[in-house]
């Protein structure tokens, strides 16, 4: 079984759990998801099945894009509402104009402080681990690109603000929710986040388990209709077409030439329209194998 199912992901749960059920509707030997969602968040979870892992790195690096509803006026250890709230502002005017304002600052290239609460490691340890003892450590700022952030909704009376984001991998969204408090002098944190999109994957390609569950009894047939082809999750690579015979010496690890290849970087390699892997070419010009697909026949 190998391709990518692209699951909208419910509210609650974690994104192995998910995981673990496509693996099993599925019947797959191997399986990976390709950046976790939070409990808190819904929407697109590619999950990669079989040789389609081979791409997951692709998926995890790839530009996202988010809608979020973010509560003003209080601000919680974890910038969501399942935190505790550590601050709290009453009374204050929200200000459509002064939002969008504050919004601005975060366009761009900009450098962001990962939250304590967050899978990141540090000496072995994942942050989220050493926050729920209390523990608080130093992390560097990372560069990230935000390459539009919009305010999709404004609530006044709820203190409420609902924006969709467009940004690079490694972006976190609890982030902009809590520096977004932070510079209106009021707090906030996510109440609601969903993501729309993951590198070529969008909310119109998933599929929720609830689905997949009732299909299950359709046999694999129906579920197969859910499964994208593997080399979508990498189509902004150049494609190169090899004959049965070129493609021959690069599954047994030549480089081999091909007509007209870009000039560096990475390639879809493709033997008589069958998506075989991703090359790269070398410093000959000529098309290496990076990462090959094994088909079991």
């Amino acid at each position: 079984m190998h391709g990518i199912v692209v699951i909208d992901k419910p509210l609650g749960g974690s994104s192995n759990r998910a995981l673990q059920q496509v693996k099993r509707l599925y019947n797959a030997n191997k399986a990976g998801h390709t950046g976790a969602l939070d409990p808190l968040a819904t929407g697109v979870l590619p999950l990669c099945l079989g040789e389609a892992t081979k791409v997951s790195q692709f998926l995890l690096d790839s530009d996202k894009a988010y809608r979020a509803r973010i509560k003003l006026g209080e601000r919680t250890d974890t910038a969501d509402s399942e935190g505790e709230i550590i601050a709290r502002v009453e009374n204050f005017d929200l200000d459509e104009v002064a939002v969008k304002k504050a919004l601005q600052r975060f366009e761009g290239e900009i450098e962001q402080v990962p939250p304590m609460y967050s899978a990141l490691k540090q000496d072995g340890q994942p942050l989220y681990k050493l926050a729920r003892q209390g523990k608080s450590v130093e992390r560097k700022a990372r560069r990230i690109n935000i390459y539009s952030i919009a305010l999709t909704d404004f609530d006044a009376e709820a203190k409420e603000v609902e924006i969709e984001v467009d940004c690079s991998k490694g972006t976190y969204i609890r982030t902009i929710a809590d520096d977004l408090g932070q510079i209106l002098g009021c707090g906030g944190h996510i109440i609601a986040l969903r993501r729309l999109k993951a590198g070529a994957f969008t909310l119109e390609d998933s599929v929720t388990i609830d689905t997949l569950e009732t299909e299950k009894d359709e046999g694999f047939a129906a579920l197969d209709a859910h499964l994208l082809p593997i080399d979508k999750a990498i189509e902004e690579l150049p494609r190169i077409e090899l004959s049965s015979f070129t493609a021959d010496f690069l599954k047994h690890g030549q480089a081999v030439q091909v007509s007209k290849p870009p000039a560096d970087g990475l390639v879809r390699l493709y033997e008589e329209d069958q998506f075989i892997g991703i090359g790269v070419i070398d410093n000959d010009g000529k098309v290496a194998p990076k990462r090959l697909m094994v088909y079991e026949v």
